[in-house]
């Protein structure tokens, strides 16, 4: 999630597309098992989102990060490594992924989306986070975590052969941190009807966080009720998003009057009395610590929260795209 200063200087001056060709065989047909608390809808149900496989994408972006000058920022190598690391697992299970390039300040970005075969090219839903972190630190909740739930989302559409009524997209952007640059070059590059044929986007930034919350965005209402419905499921009591509210890569397709919604896990606002009595956590501590710092790294995680969320998205993006 981007720091909210005013008066930072960005630059995004947009300077080509490039449409990178999508490879891999044809995902499996076996369905995945279905999480047991999870609310079920009345045509195909959401899969469990294994935790363990999506700690395995954290655990690649940590030793990416590691690699590549303990960063995964805009415009470093680490970046682009994080890309590439996800383009693959997106291209060996028959997604068709297209790399977008962009500029910002003085440096070149990336944004991936990888979309599955099939669905209504009219009634597009989308699932998206940032993949960049900032140059201080591996970024592994912020937000490796979004990613690669996301990610394991996209791969367990692939594993059971969803079949979907309508299409569905998913997406990861680049500079994020210097001001959504990445997502608003995407918004903008798309046409007035392109935009309107996207009938939901779903963001996630920041959901494993270490002392974490459980906050819904209240943008869409239908989304909004989607998410809250699936923790009602699980007898989670949610709160309404707003330390991000504007901040990360919903505001984009929000501004172009695309329906938006998202989960978070709180960043450096300190969890209230209230908050730790229906969450547990610590009363009085960030709900990341490590935010936008060096010791974000996978020892920043709580598996709870990660799991539960991950699972959520995967609810969010079946119930949607029927």
């Amino acid at each position: 999630m981007q720091l909210l200063l005013s008066g930072r200087a960005l630059t995004a001056g947009a300077v080509a597309v490039a449409t990178l060709m999508a490879g891999g065989s044809a995902a499996g047909a076996a369905s995945a098992p279905v999480h047991p608390a999870a609310p079920t809808g009345t045509a195909a149900a959401a899969p469990d989102i294994p935790i363990a496989n999506v700690k395995a994408h954290l655990a690649q972006l940590q030793s990416i990060a590691t690699a590549n000058g303990g960063n995964r920022a805009h415009g470093r190598a680490g970046y682009r490594a994080s890309l590439d690391y996800v383009k693959a697992k997106l291209d060996a299970a028959g997604f068709t992924t297209r790399v977008q390039q962009f500029s910002a300040s003085g440096r070149t970005g990336y944004n991936l989306t990888a979309d599955w075969p099939g669905g209504d090219p009219s009634q597009v839903v989308m699932a998206g986070s940032h993949l960049d972190s900032v140059a201080s630190g591996p970024g592994i909740n912020d937000n490796g975590s979004g990613s690669s739930a996301v990610l394991e989302t996209a791969l367990a559409v692939a594993r059971s052969g969803y079949q979907p009524t309508k299409h569905l997209r998913f997406a990861w952007w680049g500079a994020e941190e210097l001001g959504l640059v990445g997502s608003r070059y995407y918004v903008n590059s798309l046409g007035s009807a392109e935009r309107a044929k996207i009938s939901g986007y779903l963001n996630f930034d920041m959901i494993g966080s270490p002392n974490p919350g459980y906050f819904v965005y209240d943008d869409d209402p239908t989304i909004e009720k989607t998410f809250k419905d699936y923790f009602t499921g699980i007898g989670i009591s949610t709160e309404i998003e707003t330390e991000g509210d504007g901040r990360s890569d919903h505001a984009p397709f929000k501004n172009a009057g695309v329906p938006v919604g998202g989960l978070f896990s709180g960043a450096d606002y300190r969890k209230t009395s209230a908050q730790a009595a229906k969450w547990g956590g610590t009363v009085g501590q960030p709900f990341d610590r490590c935010y936008h710092s060096s010791c974000d790294t996978t020892a920043n995680i709580d598996d709870t929260a990660l799991d539960r969320n991950s699972d959520a998205i995967a609810y969010a993006v079946w119930e949607l795209s029927q």
